[in-house]
């Protein structure tokens, strides 16, 4: 029962040895709302990773699941949203945030407009067993015959695995195409150990020369020692203009102190700075624009200082959404040597497209 907490993941730099594990099995890493499912018959509840309530956001997944899923069962997977595209089907975090809206009229013609998939990885029980203790070999093998009846159509999937390396290797840079952001590796012998992270997870490393256009402060700042909580970003897109692309933060105390005192000098009005058009908006738009409110932002200051475009810093990244940084961005020096206006979107690696359909494929 309710509430549960799910078996986490710690990161690693590339595709694992299995051999050096204790044989290891490796899956897409999906990029959703990871997502617990308690089925009693009709009785469906979907909590959220830190076991948020889920159910009331996706009637159309819950229908699914009392039609498609065995009558009792617990499962551990992910709710997504795929959209077709020029080169396929690929999944879309953003859309599947917009599923999250307190209004019940919004969430049934979102179930509607946008519809959600969820794909099942793991078995946390079946009927009256727990498999909690169980291997992960164990678990596996119940779970792709309680799910034998899942055609590949949706809207519940069983996530693939392998025991290859090299096949994991392929799937992480293939399928990043889709959406995915890596892959995940779990030891065979080991049991499901909730809240701890004995999965192993390969994301996407990659940098980019960014401009600093403006910092926040942090929650901790005061008058009297004001404090640098993160820096936002930008890049030129092809028309000259400078587009808010993602955040840079996870700093040090004392090096938020010190980013204040170096910052200071660049501080600009708002009006003479490149994001000065975008001051009228009071409301979430669909630019993403630097300090607007949205439904996930509510109660948070999202004011920043406004910084002359001067700077250019090297970030980390994982992946693209849309035109920002899926993630928070990770700082890793300045570049005195850059010039701010040659820092675009042409830098940034595209993968290749690929198909979300053919990784949800049973064939």
């Amino acid at each position: 029962m309710p509430p549960l907490l799910p078996m986490l993941a710690k990161s690693v730099s590339g595709v694992p040895d299995p051999a050096k594990h204790g044989g290891l099995s490796f899956e897409p890493k999906w990029d959703g709302f990871r997502c617990l499912v308690f089925k009693d018959g009709d009785e469906v509840e979907l909590t959220s990773r830190n076991t948020k309530p889920l159910t009331r956001y996706f009637p159309e997944v819950v229908e699914a699941m009392r039609q498609q899923l065995p009558d009792r069962v617990v499962l551990d997977g992910e709710l997504f949203v795929g959209l077709e595209g020029p080169q396929g089907w690929r999944l879309e975090f953003e859309t599947l945030q917009e599923r999250i809206h307190p209004a019940a009229s919004r969430i049934t013609r979102l179930a509607e407009e946008t519809p959600a998939g969820f794909v099942a990885f793991d078995l946390l029980a079946l009927g009256e067993e727990s498999y909690l203790d169980r291997p992960l070999t164990e678990r596996r093998a119940a779970l792709t015959e309680a799910l034998a009846r899942l055609d590949g159509r949706g809207p519940c999937f069983l996530t693939r695995t392998t025991e290859d390396p090299e096949v994991a290797e392929r799937w992480f840079h293939e399928f990043e195409g889709a959406g995915l952001d890596g892959v995940v590796a779990k030891p065979l012998g080991a049991s499901y150990q909730p809240n701890k992270r004995t999965m192993l997870k390969i994301k996407h490393e990659r940098t980019a020369d960014v401009v600093l256009a403006g910092y926040r402060e942090h929650k901790t700042s005061t008058p009297e020692a004001p404090l640098v909580g993160s820096l936002l970003l930008g890049l030129y897109d092809a028309s000259g203009d400078l587009q808010h692309i993602g955040v840079s933060a996870s700093f040090t105390a004392k090096r938020r102190a010190e980013l204040w005192e170096e910052l200071q000098p660049l501080v600009v009005d708002i009006a003479d700075h490149p994001w000065g058009r975008w001051n009228e908006f009071l409301t979430a738009n669909p630019d993403r624009v630097p300090g607007t409110q949205s439904r996930w932002s509510q109660g948070k200051d999202l004011s920043f200082t406004p910084l002359r475009p001067e700077r250019v810093l090297e970030v980390k990244y994982d992946h693209m959404e849309g035109h920002r940084f899926r993630h928070t961005a990770h700082f890793k020096r300045w570049r005195p040597d850059r010039d701010p206006e040659s820092c675009g979107y042409a830098q940034l690696e595209e993968p290749a497209g690929y198909d979300l359909t053919r990784i949800l494929s049973t064939d």
